[in-house]
């Protein structure tokens, strides 16, 4: 999610101030030792008071003092020289503890939040009291939603589906398609271009003629390859192609998408002019044993059988993955957890701000996304609750499983997670663990690997059946279904599909 921003009670602190996303930890370095008071509050909310020492706030008053005697102009003292006494009796203690403050809050926020050991959901409300006198304590309090405790059922030897691996023919012949595709040859073709033809052409892109009709920057392309269909090219360029011949010049008027990353151009029309130089067609060869050879096999059933072993071990792996979640889920099914809605909806939102982020390094904002899909961000939110109830469900009853099972990673296990990192970085793993342990960021690395472990153990420990058998349990009926059912009807076909086990 991104940043949420902090709103303090008036006064010096009545600016907002920017705080980091629940769930950060440290700041780059050892966190600094806070008093904190946890109080709960209704729907799985907490109100942490924090004192940040004296020693810090002193500390913290003067490295901003020397950052802002680096532009201040003395006469007497050389530019970034002037000590941070004389700033701050030039500039006034409040204004420069307010600075300091503004910059430091957000690491104290994290730190925080770690000294009392909570796991944060949602945007955190923060209030910020009055700047304190020299020697006296700086106080704020964090409000936020907190990850609520579940109660375990069963946990160690439920039931889980688990399926065979298996290669589906469709598949292995999608990959020799692909074997084929990549060994293809292009041909020149003395004929019309059609779809899945490769064109070779010259284009420049003007603006209208009430904007000056000019070529605009990055419009013009000089023996361009492209294939028609393949939608690399604005929507319409393509298709406008489809027909040409070697040597025909066409002009094609086209509209940039409102979502174009190119701000400029984005919704504007244009016209191309474009030079059709060839036409090539795309020429696979046979699918028999020269197609092998090529591709470093001895024959095709070499080939065949390679292909056919790495699906299997993806596909191994994939069942590996399904069984370790189903087996998660069963214990998420037996496990008792009271989770609020505004828990959720906070959730729901944090995955939101998520995905806007990894769709902003596509080029893709907000609105962009929001009008592509036809939804409004309400409507968005609604369909990602279900998503984030079930991430809560889950990251709660694997906090649950750690604390049950005492799990705590040591040094080696983590030495052992790091190893593929440090053979990458060329280094010793053990100089790793001392770099996260001197960065502060080595609890929250143990904190993963622990619940990793935890989801080991019930993985381990859970009882593979057969996915048909599953799904029938799904579908029991049993006569504890008939007064849930509307008016007690309790007919098999309208009871609720949900699993049942006798022992229930």
């Amino acid at each position: 999610m991104g940043p949420s921003r902090a709103t303090p009670p008036g006064g010096a602190s009545s600016k907002c101030v920017p705080v980091p996303p629940p769930g950060a930890r440290y700041r780059g370095g050892v966190a600094v030792a806070l008093n904190t008071r946890v109080t709960e509050l209704a729907d799985s909310r907490v109100r942490v008071e924090v004192q940040v020492p004296p020693d810090e706030v002193e500390e913290r008053l003067q490295r901003t003092a020397r950052q802002l005697g680096r532009d201040l102009k003395l006469p007497g003292f050389r530019r970034g020289k002037v000590p941070a006494p004389l700033v701050i009796q030039r500039v006034g203690r409040e204004t420069v503890l307010e600075e300091a403050v503004r910059e430091t809050l957000s690491s104290w926020y994290s730190d925080a939040i770690e000294s009392a050991g909570i796991v944060p959901v949602g945007d955190p409300k923060v209030d910020l009291d009055e700047l304190p006198p020299e020697g006296q304590a700086l106080s704020f309090s964090i409000e936020i939603g907190v990850l609520p405790k579940a109660t375990l059922g069963e946990y160690l030897g439920v039931e889980a589906p688990r399926r065979e691996p298996e290669v589906e023919p469709e598949r292995l012949d999608a990959e020799l398609e692909a074997v084929r595709e990549r060994l293809a040859r292009l041909q020149t073709a003395e004929r019309p271009a059609a779809l899945g033809d490769f064109v070779v052409i010259d284009y420049v892109g003007r603006l209208p003629d009430e904007q000056g009709g000019e070529p605009f920057a990055g419009g013009e392309a000089r023996d361009q390859l492209l294939e028609l269909g393949s939608g690399r090219l604005i929507p319409g360029f393509e298709e406008a192609l489809v027909g040409a011949s070697a040597g025909d010049v066409r002009e094609v008027p086209l509209t940039f998408p409102p979502d174009y990353p190119n701000e400029q151009l984005a919704g504007q029309g244009a016209s191309f002019e474009v030079t059709v130089k060839e036409v090539k067609s795309k020429e696979l060869p046979p699918l028999d044993d020269d197609l092998a050879l090529d591709s470093g096999f001895d024959d095709l059933e070499a080939l065949r059988a390679d292909i056919s072993e790495s699906l299997l071990a993806a596909d191994a792996a994939s069942a590996e993955a399904e069984f370790r979640q189903a087996a998660l889920d069963a214990v998420v099914a037996g496990a008792r957890l009271e989770l609020p809605a505004e828990l959720i909806d906070a959730r729901a939102k944090e995955m939101w701000e998520r995905m806007l982020h990894s769709l902003s390094h596509r080029g893709i904002t907000r609105e962009g996304y929001l009008r592509l899909s036809g939804n409004r961000e309400e409507e968005v939110l609604a369909e990602l609750r279900p998503e984030a109830e079930l991430a809560l469900r889950r990251e709660a009853v694997i906090t649950a499983v750690v604390a049950a099972e005492e799990l705590s990673p040591s040094d080696e296990d983590v030495q052992q997670a790091l190893a593929a990192t440090a053979e990458r970085e060329d280094v010793e793993p053990a100089e790793l663990l001392e770099r996260l342990r001197s960065s502060g960021r080595l609890e929250e690395l143990r904190e993963e690997l622990a619940a990793r472990q935890a989801i080991d153990l019930i993985a381990d420990r859970a009882a593979p059946i057969e996915p048909a058998r599953a799904r029938a349990r799904e579908q029991l009926w049993t006569p504890e279904k008939a007064s849930e059912t509307p008016d007690g009807a309790g007919e098999p076909d309208k009871a609720p599909a949900r699993l049942w086990t006798p022992d229930r």
